[in-house]
């Protein structure tokens, strides 16, 4: 019986470098790096409740959310791979509150920015539920010297590169670089992250909505009114829909990339501008979910259209299969019809 041939992440992006001929290989390594890095923080991930590397460290990041020893080692890792490997000059990152300068004697020239969540849902490290990274790439603006603000204030338009891992009952990393999303998983036996789920498409359509329903007083007119919508009975629809809410975007968000579906962060009367991130969160997602056939809005506009003013910049998202995503969009422009941004 033959084997299927197995494919790993290193061999693949080689294979597609002539995608990106003006990289000239640099793309290529900057993606390794970050596996790289991803290896070392799913080992830790994996063992972190066998060593003191739970809980919080004591402090709070720009987000105003306490810190995690883990939410620590991660970012420190990217950091630490991302220097090393030379091609990216300044990172922006959640847990810092202004862009790192990481360039050295081996980056001094290097092209790209990296924008990053290196431990998105790391408020569930502690029971055990799957996390992940975000990550988003962009060719800098400035010409040279450190990387600065600006180099990171572009649309999700100009993104080369986003992705995501996901430390789950298996480790994934899931990317793009606009032609199309492959998924990897990590095969422990090797230590290779290995080509598990090539063009990965959303169905158009899906059964499962994703939100925090305790906050359901606090959401707009028209995301109450779609609530109501996916609980309502009818057979043409296919509906009632199946509510699943893992609380960690990664892991809501990979269920409904392979399954169908929509993940909603709504504003609210505490959160007006809502909750996640433009640049490290919402953009890197939006680039893969409209490579896969889906959509990302805000409920009004495409994400990947918004001009970040902010490292940090908070925007609602709406974000899956394309027409549940359209169907949002038809609730607020008809019951919440102010932007709400």
């Amino acid at each position: 019986m033959s084997k299927r041939k197995v494919t790993t992440l290193g061999q693949f992006i080689i294979e597609r470098q002539d995608d990106f001929p003006y990289a000239k290989g640099e793309l290529s390594r900057l993606l390794r790096d970050i596996g790289i890095a991803s290896k070392i923080v799913n080992r830790e991930v994996n063992k972190a409740g066998l060593v003191d590397i739970l809980g919080e460290d004591g402090t709070v990041n720009i987000q105003g959310e306490h810190v995690k020893k883990l939410d620590v080692f991660a970012n420190e890792q990217f950091i630490s791979a991302l220097t090393c490997g030379g091609e990216c000059c300044a990172v922006g990152s959640e847990e810092n509150e202004h862009v790192v300068d990481i360039r050295s004697d081996v980056s001094k020239n290097a092209k790209y920015v990296v924008a990053i969540d290196p431990l998105d849902g790391s408020s569930n490290i502690d029971v055990n539920v799957s996390i992940g990274t975000i990550f988003s790439i962009y060719r800098r603006t400035s010409l040279s010297g450190p990387g600065v603000l600006n180099d990171f204030m572009q649309r999700g338009t100009e993104q080369v590169a986003a992705g995501y891992i996901i430390y789950g009952s298996s480790t994934m990393l899931v990317y793009t670089t606009g032609r199309g999303v492959n998924g990897f998983t990590l095969d422990p036996s090797i230590g290779e992250f290995c080509l598990s789920h090539p063009d990965m498409k959303i169905p158009k359509q899906g059964k499962i909505y994703s939100i925090n329903e305790g906050y359901y007083v606090h959401f707009p007119d028209g995301i109450k009114k779609y609530i109501k919508y996916c609980q309502e009975e009818d057979d043409k629809t296919n509906r009632p829909y199946s509510s699943r809410y893992i609380g960690s975007l990664v892991a809501d968000f990979h269920r409904n990339l392979i399954k169908g579906g929509l993940f909603i962060y709504p504003s609210t009367a505490q959160a007006p501008k809502g909750k996640l991130r433009l640049l490290y969160e919402c953009n890197p997602l939006a680039f893969i979910i409209e490579q896969a056939g889906g959509k990302a809005s805000d409920g009004y506009r495409r994400i990947l259209d918004i001009q970040p003013t902010d490292l940090h910049q908070r925007t609602p998202i709406v974000i899956g299969s394309h027409d549940m995503v359209s169907k949002v969009e038809e609730f607020l422009r008809k019951h919440s019809p102010v932007v709400a941004v």
